[in-house]
């Protein structure tokens, strides 16, 4: 199987994670797509009855799409379940994420759910973060005395991530910084302190202790990887 068809079936394998009635996060990203679009065909030809909350404008406008009502997150008393992708996860679950630029909102879903289901395919599993460059959101005020600061923090080459017309501006109104660290982040949780104790941090792609499950696709087809209880 090529990626792309990885990715459609990890993405569909999540939905068995969704029943009707439930108040469901809807991520942002190549992989979590295809979850919302199987979403979307059970709502118009299964009857599935689900209210969504949408990470990013682009999620939202799919969403709206494929018929699947929405709300805001201020409306609702938490989410059943998130679905989300991931551009890296490591042996405890914990994630890097923030490639498609909607980190913020991800995880404030994230952190308003009772489960985070992860979609993705093998090449996200590492044994430690950081390979992929660490998404980093910052205020546009004075950014460049932000990206100095989490050069000095962190010890690594940073720069700031670059659209069509000048630095990329998240739906938030913000900048990303993407921090070169090399699979170097064995502490997530002290890492993601570290840097949100800079003022000019909105907030870190270093998504510690949400994710519960991990559907992944590999050449063998789709596994489901569900962390321990530590509780």
């Amino acid at each position: 199987m090529d990626v792309e068809a990885l990715k459609a079936e990890a993405g569909i394998a999540a939905c068995t994670y969704v029943t009707s009635g439930m108040k469901v996060g809807l991520g942002t990203g190549s992989t979590v797509k295809y979850t919302i679009l199987e979403l979307g065909r059970r709502v118009r030809e299964d009857g599935l009855d689900i209210v969504g909350v949408p990470t990013s404008l682009a999620t939202e406008l799919l969403a709206k799409e494929q018929g699947i009502a929405l709300c805001e997150l201020d409306e609702l008393e938490g989410l059943d379940v998130v679905i989300d992708g991931t551009d890296e996860f490591d042996p405890d679950f914990q994630l890097i994420k923030g490639g498609g630029a909607a980190l913020l909102r991800e995880k404030i879903v994230a952190q308003s759910s009772a489960k985070m289901v992860v979609v993705a395919d093998d090449r996200k599993k590492v044994q430690c973060l950081g390979a992929f460059p660490l998404p980093i959101e910052v205020t546009p005020f004075s950014y460049g005395t932000t990206l100095k600061a989490i050069q000095e923090k962190l010890g690594c080459e940073a720069n700031i991530r670059q659209g069509e017309d000048g630095p990329l501006v998240t739906d938030n109104g913000n900048f990303i910084i993407d921090a070169q660290t090399g699979p170097t982040i064995r502490n997530p949780a002290h890492t993601e302190a570290a840097l949100l104790h800079i003022a000019g941090v909105v907030q870190v792609g270093l998504f510690t202790n949400m994710c519960d499950v991990v559907i992944l696709a590999g050449a063998d087809g789709v596994s489901v990887l569900e962390k321990e209880d530590t509780s």
